[in-house]
């Protein structure tokens, strides 16, 4: 029979099952494995107090023992078939049941069939008492009880190869304690049934107490019915970007579905197995790929800190790029492995690339649009040497007639034929002049005619950007009726590294903007000035124009907008911006003339390279 011990031992399971239904009840806990939860604590309830009306029912009674104990094996069936269902769902995480597990239950319903309508066929007992030792159970037990152990069995290991895959500490918890609450009652209904031990009936309903316990600290502690691991593996399957974890020696634990298609199989990397030890593939690509990878998980260990690296692979033809962060995990101070995330960037790199090459594209068009714009003035700038050079050239022809003519005529002296080589040598410094100013400007025109992407990086100074600058927008200022100023403030040892035409092109765009803004009865002065302050040199081309307007303010520098309407496109300050800021590292920056108009100009760094340079030049003076 059942003694007091028990009885307690059932009051206070009873509680504590209750105890979590009500808990999940109250937090509104609605999810299926939740839900089967709550009926499996109601199978053991029933049971339990099945037990508990048997343990109130007289000895003599067999009636009524027969009527509890039947009543009983309704929790008896349906626990091992729920217990079943609580690993498949937490493994599989369904929102609903698949109509096949229906099947699971025909069991339990014809065992149940079979205990009640027993005293017709005794296939299941033979000859049933509420003592242990005399219980004589029929062939049908075989069926109902070896159907029971198997779904015991089978519960804890599908939980359990489930936790061992995932490599997670807390599904592991989970899974042991899980599987512990039913290995004991598995064990000790075993023990009962076969008579291996003399244990009474309320052997194995006690044993279950355990698994009250046990389940108890998973939902509590662990959150076992809130965490759905399949549901997180499901959504990092389900993003595009692949992740891996390592342990803190390399050891491969966990990857997603898209790391396995993109990486994982090409590369050979499988779990439970360090990166180091896996084969280097043939495949360049994939070579690439895992040296990447384990120089760069080096050096996050030895830095303790992100490390960030692009790494391109080819897929199916096609060129994608995956920016790889890879971040220490730590516990206590101490790396416990490492996360590598490999986010997909080849949609934003081939955006970038096709913006970058329209941006090349207007910037190409607006730069020979300028050029254009000036072919006018440089071809009026040539014409004044030229007809310097014809003149002299008519100058020299009737000085050589005039030498030729006075051979053997006694009264030529000496004195006239060095006069006659004196008139041609200044003559011939005349053309010497005009070949050098016309080499100045086709120098000049040469390099805006170059194609932008063409950069000749050398070292050169303010003023010979200066002066290339006034060779260029000569005619503009001279048809414009506008002077140009400069005031360079710069030693001749203060060098600038770079492509002098981009510079050249973006003071070009300051000047023709500041002739642009000139007001009819205005100064028409522009001032154009070059300084160094605090290793850094400031150009800026001042005028008393028209100013910027409020509405161009607000986008100026970061869109492409002018005041002109019709005859601006705006692109000329959004590309000497680019230019500055790509090519030398420095800021175009505008402002208002206090005496009136704006002031446009940039500031570049001077380099440590530009810097020892100017000393050696300074250094080689001072000797010399």
């Amino acid at each position: 029979m059942i003694s007091n011990t028990a009885l307690m031992t059932f009051y206070i399971s009873i509680i504590g099952l209750v105890m979590i239904i009500s808990r999940n009840l109250r937090t509104n806990r609605s999810h299926l494995i939740n839900k089967i939860y709550a009926f499996l604590a109601l199978a053991l309830i029933e049971w339990m107090m099945a037990l508990i009306g048997m343990r109130f029912s007289r000895p003599d009674d067999q009636i009524a023992l027969y009527f509890w104990d039947a009543l009983s094996n309704l929790g008896v069936s349906l626990t091992p078939v729920l217990s079943l269902l609580i690993a498949i769902v937490f493994v599989r995480h369904y929102a609903r049941l698949p109509k096949k597990t229906a099947w699971l239950f025909v069991i339990p319903l014809l065992t149940n069939i079979m205990i009640w309508t027993n005293p017709l066929h005794h296939l299941h007992y033979r000859q049933f008492s509420v003592i242990a030792s005399e219980v004589v159970f029929g062939p049908y037990m075989l069926i109902s009880g070896g159907y029971s152990y198997l779904c015991m069995l089978l519960s804890i290991l599908i939980i359990m190869n489930f936790a061992f895959k995932s490599h997670n500490s807390l599904y592991m918890r989970q899974a042991l304690l899980f599987s512990l609450g039913n290995l004991i009652p598995f064990a000790v209904s075993m023990l009962a049934t076969f008579k291996i031990l003399n244990l009474s009936i309320a052997a194995t309903p006690i044993s279950f107490v355990f698994t009250v316990v046990f389940h108890g600290i998973a939902i509590e502690r662990l959150n076992f019915l809130n965490i759905t691991p399949i549901a997180t593996q499901h959504i990092l399957d389900w993003i595009s970007d692949g992740y891996l974890i390592l342990s803190d020696i390399g050891l491969v634990l966990n990857y997603n579905q898209p790391f396995a298609d993109i990486f994982g199989q090409r590369c050979g990397i499988l779990v439970n197995r360090s990166l180091k030890d896996i084969q280097i593939p043939e495949d360049n690509a994939a070579q690439t790929a895992i040296r990447n990878l384990i120089s760069s998980v080096d050096s996050a260990r030895d830095s303790g800190s992100t490390i960030v690296y692009e790494q391109s692979i080819v897929n199916d033809g096609h060129m994608d790029y995956y920016m790889v962060e890879i971040t220490p995990l730590k516990i206590d101070d101490t790396i416990a492995g490492f996360s590598v995330i490999y986010k997909n960037v080849t949609t934003l790199k081939e955006s970038m690339q096709k913006l970058q090459k329209s941006q090349k594209q207007m910037m190409e068009r607006e730069r020979l649009a300028t050029l254009g714009q000036m072919v006018g003035g440089i071809a009026h700038n040539l014409k004044t040497p030229i007809m310097s050079i014809s003149g002299a050239l008519s100058a020299m022809e009737d000085l050589v007639r005039e030498c030729e003519e006075s051979f053997g005529d006694p009264e030529v002296t000496a004195a006239d034929y060095r006069e006659i080589s004196g008139e041609m040598t200044d003559w011939i410094r005349r053309c010497k002049d005009s070949c050098a100013y016309m080499s100045d400007i086709i120098t000049a025109v040469k390099g805006q005619a170059a194609n932008m992407n063409a950069s000749e990086k050398a070292a050169f100074t303010a003023e010979e950007l200066i002066r290339r600058t006034t060779l260029l927008m000569r005619h503009e200022l001279t048809v414009s009726g506008c002077r140009l100023i400069t005031d360079n403030q710069t030693a001749p040892t203060v060098l600038l590294h770079g492509d002098i035409n981009n510079l050249v092109q973006v003071v070009n765009n300051f000047i023709a903007n500041a002739i642009d803004a000139q007001l009819p009865e205005g100064d028409h002065t522009i001032t154009l000035s070059v300084k160094e302050q605090q290793g850094n040199l400031i150009l800026s081309v001042s005028d008393h124009g028209s100013g910027i307007q409020d509405s161009v303010r607000r986008h100026l520098l970061n869109e492409m907008v002018t005041s002109k309407g019709a005859a601006g496109a705006g692109l000329g300050i959004y590309m000497s911006k680019a230019l500055i800021q790509g090519k030398f590292d420095g800021e175009l920056w505008f402002d208002d003339n206090p005496g009136g108009g704006a002031i446009f100009g940039f500031t570049i760094p001077l380099s440590s390279e530009t810097a020892e340079e100017s000393a050696d030049i300074q250094e080689r003076r001072d000797w010399a």
